[in-house]
């Protein structure tokens, strides 16, 4: 009989130190000076650290955005900028706490926390980067974000994942890239082809796509020729045969293109042959 009722006292007792609780924020929220709103903020914001607690942090949050204006300026701005900004961060809200984090990075340059600021404002660009398919914009500015941090941290703590993180966005960008080249390549649009394939290419030459484009180019100017006038097929065959050699240049039997390429090649010189 003891124990059951020792549990739900301490139920009670829990639930009452819960409302307690509850109401002190909301007062403090609604009626308190600046600074006892910053300590009760920075309290929050420390234990929902130690638990990796989202609902703590949201009501840390609440109380940071009353604060910030008014600590601008002051001694306690630049910790009360950077755990504004860091809440974001932890909350996944990847748009504001790159903005708040380049807001800190601008306003306080000499900061301690300043690599810390620089690399999570690039790494929240880097979260809001769509998928290779959709606009890119986000990519772009995430890269230039990462870009920032290696250049100014050399030897900084996140250097090795800065430089990861800004690779895969540029094999994203990449990837577009040779997709809307490919694009045109199924869909018969061969000149646009050859033209996206050349840009790719001079683009980015080390490409893991590479091989693919040097062939898909040749392949849109194959297909180009042989479905010429015949007035115009002469010049485009041996246009053909100049990207099969850039081909060859760089790649060779036992590749995965080798095969075809070679037979495409040999079908051009047996047509050259008639004129």
């Amino acid at each position: 009989m003891f124990l059951p009722k020792m549990k739900k006292g301490l139920l009670l007792l829990g639930m009452f130190l819960l409302l307690v609780s509850c109401s002190e924020y909301q007062k403090v929220l609604k009626d308190a000076e600046p600074g006892e709103k910053y300590a009760l903020a920075e309290q929050i914001y420390n234990e929902a650290q130690a638990e990796n607690s989202k609902k703590k942090y949201r009501k840390a949050l609440r109380l940071f955005e009353q604060i910030v204006p008014q600590f601008r300026g002051k001694p306690q701005g630049e910790k009360v900028t950077f755990l504004f900004a860091d809440t974001y961060y932890q909350l996944n809200d990847h748009y504001l706490a790159g903005y708040q984090f380049e807001r800190f990075t601008q306003s306080y340059p000499n900061s301690e926390r300043i690599e810390e600021a620089t690399f999570k404002s690039a790494k929240s660009y880097y979260e809001l980067s769509p998928r290779y398919d959709l606009d890119q914009t986000e990519t772009y500015k995430a890269i230039e974000e990462l870009q920032k941090y290696i250049d100014a941290f050399p030897n900084g703590e996140n250097l090795a994942e800065a430089n990861e993180l800004a690779t895969e966005l540029r094999v994203k960008l990449e990837k577009k890239a040779y997709e809307i080249a490919k694009q045109y390549h199924h869909t018969s649009s061969y000149k646009a082809a050859i033209v996206a394939f050349t840009n790719f290419l001079s683009d980015y030459p080390g490409s893991p796509y590479r091989e693919a484009a040097y062939y898909h180019r040749f392949d849109s100017a194959y297909e180009l020729a042989i479905n010429s006038y015949e007035y115009l097929m002469a010049e485009r065959l041996n246009d053909a045969k100049g990207f099969y050699n850039d081909y060859m240049r760089y790649h060779g039997e036992g590749d995965e293109y080798y095969d075809l390429i070679r037979a495409s090649s040999e079908d051009i010189d047996s047509r050259l042959q008639n004129f």
